[in-house]
């Protein structure tokens, strides 16, 4: 089993990114969906209108991640969070968000084997995702919460700096509406690292954890479009807006390899501000001393 176990992730890992590959091919090559018809007919969600918001009460389970949390404000997962099924969980992610079913398949197959249960026959609560440790997910310089040494509890947002945020959005889309842009995100996303470091003495993020944060960064842009309308219902209360479905359009969804293009590019920014930052806050150290 020590040898088998190994050799049999790797070979599904290969696999699926294999069906990924075959998946984004097959976006480029078929039209993208009507707008209006993104969500699919008889899912919650369709033409719009999503299952009646309710906030979370003491003693549901929540989670570090927005998109998680609105399925369950909206019922569309069990609304108290938690014995949610993993083998169940990808086809609410893919209806929902329009991830590609490749994606669906690999996020809680990966979430499976972080907490050491069974994919095909265990259940979690949407709070044991937030296992920080060098193989858990949840990370510190989050853009919506505090680092977990100061703030243990991840399941609800910290308004101000989700507030700071949407109010570093620099674009506007054509009708003079506000959007949070690549360049707003790998600039913010440097300031919460630099910041973090500075307020946490527990402070860590290896390169998997930076990554991981600009996946989550990355979703504001690819399923949100940037747009700070749509985002702030979201991410203040974790709901999502009447009317709304997501910005992906294309026929199987948003597939690993092109979310990955957009990770990248933000994780660059994100980096090269960093850097930016520090200089600026050693700067500002030393004139002051």
């Amino acid at each position: 089993m020590f040898l088998i176990t190994p050799i049999y992730r790797a070979i599904q890992s290969l696999l699926v990114f294999t069906w990924d590959i075959g998946l984004t091919l097959y976006n480029l090559l078929t039209p993208s969906r009507k707008i209006g018809h993104v969500t699919p007919a008889g899912h919650p969600g369709a033409e719009g209108k999503w299952p009646e918001y309710v906030p979370p009460k003491d003693g549901d389970s929540r989670c570090s991640c927005p998109a998680l949390n609105a399925l369950a404000n909206h019922g569309i997962l069990p609304h108290d969070g938690k014995n949610i099924k993993f083998n169940e969980f990808g086809a609410k992610i893919r209806s929902t968000y329009n991830f590609a079913p490749s994606f669906c398949f690999f996020v809680p197959d990966f979430a499976a084997n972080m907490l050491n249960r069974s994919y095909s026959k265990d259940t979690f609560d949407l709070a044991d995702l937030d296992l920080h440790s060098e193989s858990g997910i949840e990370h510190d310089a989050s853009l919506t919460r505090e680092d977990s040494a100061l703030v243990p509890n991840q399941g609800k947002p910290h308004l101000p700096f989700v507030k700071e945020l949407l109010e570093s959005a620099s674009g506007k889309d054509k009708d003079g509406n506000p959007l949070l842009t690549p360049k707003d995100l790998s600039e913010y996303s440097a300031k919460r690292r630099v910041d973090a470091r500075a307020t946490n003495s527990a402070f860590t993020l290896s390169l998997f954890h930076k990554v991981f944060g600009s996946s989550n960064s990355s979703t504001l842009l690819t399923i949100f479009g940037g747009r700070v309308a749509d985002l702030e219902p979201f991410l203040i209360e974790e709901r999502l807006p009447e009317g709304w479905e997501s910005r992906i359009r294309k026929r199987m969804g948003l597939t690993i390899g092109t979310f990955n293009s957009t990770v990248l590019k933000l994780e660059f920014g994100t980096n090269k501000n960093e850097k930016k930052y520090k200089a600026k806050a050693a700067a500002q150290t030393a004139s002051a001393e």
